[in-house]
């Protein structure tokens, strides 16, 4: 059955594997390591675009060492899970000064790197460095689990173990890179999670799960992930012809990006109760406020949370009592990397920030 699977693999590969991207066949660590990365719970259609820019913005990894946080936080705006950018920074920033700029070139030391994980320290080491270590992603994992019809759960520690035990022995020690790049295409244009292209499979012959009947069932997973449900009702200070922002700390999501004068509560609220709240009245102080605009209600979903969002845009008649925001002219919002969540509220049609300029 190993014999099997990696010829079968490795031929489906050289004759009928057209799948494109730009990241195929790189050898060059850097842009590996930057493509796995931005891949990291991204699909490749988005991700795609993203990996582009910073090629262009960031040819090379001393380029990217050297900017400024805002200014990749901003390039990286909309991807989501915004640890992957704070880690591609400080990983940047060691090799840049640390190791001369030369990634490391054995799997132990690309491990140690913060944010590579063992796919993507096995992602660089054999797509680099041509050294025999197997990727494990949820493409691999969903191939191997139909073929050799295996129940253990993927999201466990002891499946996760089992998968990179078997993932390994069936790696071609010789083209190592090749053939993870094969496996990893196999499961995302033959081995679909749904709609699977079964009828031109070349390994349908010894598939476990096509024998069974059992394609849709695997692979298992043993945790259902339960959302928290947020509400974020954000206050849009304007004064002269600045608004008030701050960047978000370390402890929650969307860590260094930036952000309004935030209320959170438990449950949807009136917003006369929010212009109400002691905790605004203290970031506001004796303010005098035009009547507020509310914009229509916002929706952001994440890994583990359903954030509602809102926004009360308010004219201030003197400058914030807290001297934790900073007022930034309007026309600079355009440079500062915000949630995805504001950035629609920005980005909306039907709002307008220019209900600053009304005179109180």
């Amino acid at each position: 059955m190993h014999a099997y699977f990696t010829r079968h693999l490795l031929a489906w590969n050289q004759t009928d594997n057209d799948r494109q991207m730009p990241w195929k066949g790189e050898k060059n660590p850097y842009k590996i390591w930057l493509s796995e990365i931005i891949l990291q719970q991204t699909r490749v259609d988005q991700g795609l675009a993203y990996y582009n820019r910073f090629v262009q913005a960031f040819p090379t990894i001393k380029l990217l060492a050297n900017a400024s946080d805002t200014a990749v936080f901003k390039l990286w705006e909309g991807l989501g899970y915004y640890s992957r950018c704070k880690n591609l920074l400080i990983t940047a920033r060691v090799i840049s000064k640390d190791l001369k700029g030369k990634f490391p070139a054995n799997y132990e030391e690309l491990l140690a790197l913060k944010g590579v994980g063992p796919y993507t320290a096995a992602a660089i080491a054999s797509f680099a460095y041509n050294l025999p270590y197997a990727v494990v992603d949820g493409n691999v994992f969903r191939v191997l689990a139909r073929f050799f019809g295996m129940y253990d759960a993927i999201d466990s520690a002891a499946g996760k173990k089992l998968f990179t035990a078997l993932a390994n022995s069936l790696l071609d020690k010789k083209k190592p890179g090749e053939y993870n790049q094969a496996l990893m295409d196999f499961g995302a244009v033959i081995c679909k999670p749904k709609l699977p292209q079964c009828g031109i499979c070349p390994l349908q012959n010894k598939c476990i799960a096509r024998q069974q009947g059992t394609i849709a069932l695997l692979p298992v997973k043993e945790k259902s992930i339960v959302k928290k449900t947020r509400w974020f009702y954000y206050v849009v200070a304007g004064y002269g012809d600045g608004v008030y922002v701050k960047k978000r700390g370390a402890g929650d999501i969307w860590e260094n990006l930036y952000e309004f004068i935030l209320i959170e509560t438990d449950a949807a609220v009136d917003i006369e109760n929010i212009i109400k709240q002691s905790a605004l009245k203290k970031i506001t102080g004796s303010n005098k406020m035009a009547p507020p605009f509310v914009s229509p209600a916002y929706r952001q979903l994440l890994t583990h949370q359903v954030i509602h969002g809102q926004f009360i845009q308010i004219n201030l008649s003197r400058p914030l009592a807290s001297k934790d925001y900073i007022c930034t002219r309007q026309e600079a919002l355009k440079g500062l990397p915000f949630p995805k969540l504001i950035s629609s509220f920005l980005k909306d049609k039907n709002v307008s920030l220019n209900l600053f300029q009304q005179h109180l």
